[in-house]
């Protein structure tokens, strides 16, 4: 009988250590958002003073909205880390799950903050009264980067998965009793 974490009705249920990868490479991924967005609101919106993340407005406005950023970076990268709490606590965390997910969750949320928030949007440039085209360049094919990385890591963490034949469930815990 298949664990409530691996029974999918209608699919053939997952092994366990498939539910280990993907939880370990869920929780890098919010991780590695949060670690993004971190980064990109100290250095470019505090330390650099090159935009803030609603440049459409009042300064005040910007700043509520650099806030705002702050505290969903902070708690994508809290959850992400109750998360590893967790599979640490359940001996079932992977270590290149995590970081191939803190890898792609980054370089996603780069990619998406240069295209979506940049370009489309236009909630705000990287930089004001500059030629944007190389950081522009730079900002996404930093992206790519990372995302190529990441997959690339958790593409060997699932080779090696199967490899090792660690998809069974583990022999159940006898308890007192």
């Amino acid at each position: 009988m298949p664990t409530s974490a691996t029974y999918r009705p209608g699919r053939p249920p997952l092994d366990y250590g498939t539910v280990r990868f993907r939880r370990s490479a869920w929780s890098g991924a919010l991780i590695g958002i949060g670690i993004a967005a971190f980064v990109d609101e100290t250095v470019f919106h505090q330390l650099l003073h090159w935009h803030h993340f609603y440049d459409r407005s009042t300064p005040d406005a910007g700043l509520v909205s650099d806030g705002l950023f702050h505290a969903f970076g902070w708690f994508a990268v809290v959850i992400g880390l109750v998360l590893v709490a967790d599979l640490r606590r359940r001996a079932a965390l992977t270590g290149r799950g995590l970081a191939g997910g803190i890898l792609l969750g980054a370089g996603f949320f780069q990619l998406y903050d240069g295209t979506v928030q940049h370009k489309l949007l236009r909630l705000h440039q990287i930089r004001y009264h500059v030629d944007v085209a190389p950081y522009d360049w730079t900002w996404n094919v930093l992206a790519v980067v990372l995302i190529a990385v990441g997959a690339l890591l958790l593409r060997s963490a699932a080779r090696r998965l199967r490899a090792d034949g660690a998809g069974a469930d583990p022999a159940p815990q006898q308890g007192p009793g």
